[in-house]
């Protein structure tokens, strides 16, 4: 019997106790002996719950148990989660986690510590909820260079811009709808600023370069900025808007951002709509794959994690080797980064369009029944650095710029 303790019985804790009983003899079989719930930690008792008879209200019940041979951390934050992950792994425990704040803060030296200590640092959950994407790419796809990832890794924001485009809701209403639904959070910052999407791509970002990337260094941008106006530009295009997190490979270097971007009709992650997350990934070999499902939510997280617990209950004392080093990776430059840019302007498009074309090339003029005293026009492809130094002189006229990706 392979005994277990999870850290925290919020939300995906009782998914993982619930997926865990429910599929037992299916899970027991996969691994090749029983799974045993043995501890669940929580500040809280639980009178009338089942798993009120393996409360701990003590860490170190679970860390000085030598029974327990992997413990699944879901409580969530920095700490305690780090010192209660670390202590675990130099007690020979592996963990099996969905925090994406400790995995993106913290990944390099735990998984080193776990190779240390011949256990394993698993956090498939912390990535694709849901949605499993670490694994095929530990595994299925080691022939491969990865070349480039794109991702829609937020249910919350792709929930708002679904709304917005098809519904042709304002921000601040569909934020307010996400909350009521229960998809947004009372504070909803680090969904709609992009942060929960940028720790997911410096993860990603981590596994396929074999360095540490840390979020920090990735630029930003959320979707606090998008509008009505911009969702009818995008059906003029026939194209939409997306929150999308992207990795990308040219030769050595490797580039990261996280921003609003127009897709087309044809871009396979145009149809990814409502709180369901997708994410592309382009290998020299395999050429194009999606992986698609639920990005979130209880039981679909619980199972991916319960998919990181049977491969540790079967590499006891055997480290699989997945992660990256602690060295950090420099990404490419934001300003040499390349794409084409829809831009909003105000004015007279037939006044500007001479010294427009000067700046930034031929352009794709865009403009909106109904929507008077501005247009819009798409770039030709360039860098970053050469839009904004080009973007400079029409600072006072420019409503709004967008990347335009692939």
């Amino acid at each position: 019997m392979v005994k277990i303790a999870v850290l925290g019985y919020g939300t995906v804790g009782s998914g993982v106790v619930e997926v865990i009983r429910t599929n037992q003899k299916v899970i027991g079989e996969r691994v090749g002996e029983e799974l045993s719930v043995k501890y669940v930690l929580d500040l809280r008792d639980f009178p009338g719950d089942p798993v009120q008879d393996v409360i701990t209200h003590d860490f170190e019940d679970i860390v000085n148990d030598e029974e327990v041979k992997i413990v699944v951390e879901v409580m969530g934050g920095i700490e305690p989660a780090y010192t209660f992950v670390k202590r675990c792994l130099l007690a020979g425990k592996s963990v099996a986690t969905s925090n994406k704040a400790l995995v993106a803060a913290h990944g390099s030296e735990l998984i080193r510590i776990a190779k240390e200590q011949e256990v394993n640092f698993l956090f498939e959950a912390s990535v694709g909820g849901g949605i499993p994407i670490l694994r095929p790419l530990h595994s299925s796809l080691t022939g491969d260079v990865i070349e480039e990832i794109i991702g829609i890794l937020n249910g919350t924001t792709n929930y708002m811009m679904t709304k917005m485009f098809y519904e042709g809701a304002d921000y601040d209403e569909v934020l307010k709808e996400a909350q009521a639904n229960g998809y947004a959070e009372r504070n909803p910052e680090a969904d709609v600023e992009g942060h929960d999407a940028c720790r997911k791509i410096a993860i990603l970002s981590s596994v396929i370069s074999g360095k540490q990337v840390d979020f920090e260094d990735i630029y930003c941008e959320g979707i606090t900025k998008i509008t009505v106006q911009d969702m009818q530009y995008a059906k003029a295009m026939g194209k939409t808007i997306k929150l999308l997190a992207t990795c990308k490979r040219d030769g050595d270097s490797i580039s990261a951002m996280v921003s609003p971007c127009l897709l087309s009709a044809d871009h396979p992650l145009f149809s990814v709509n409502g709180v369901f997350n997708a994410i592309f990934v382009r290998g020299n070999m395999l050429g194009d794959a999606m992986f698609y499902g639920s990005g979130a939510g209880k039981l679909p997280t619980a199972s991916a994690v319960v998919g990181d617990i049977v491969e540790a209950a079967k590499n006891l004392n055997r480290n699989l080797g997945n992660g990256w080093i602690g060295e950090k990776l420099e990404l490419e430059k934001k300003d040499n980064v390349e794409h084409q840019f829809f831009v909003r302007m105000k004015g007279d498009r037939e006044a500007l369009q001479e010294s427009l074309a000067q700046s930034f090339g031929d352009l794709a003029y865009v403009e909106v029944p109904g929507i008077e005293g501005e247009f819009g026009f798409v770039t030709e492809v360039m860098s970053e650095g050469l839009f904004e130094q080009k973007a400079a002189a029409y600072e006072k006229d420019m409503i709004a710029m967008i990347r335009v990706e692939g």
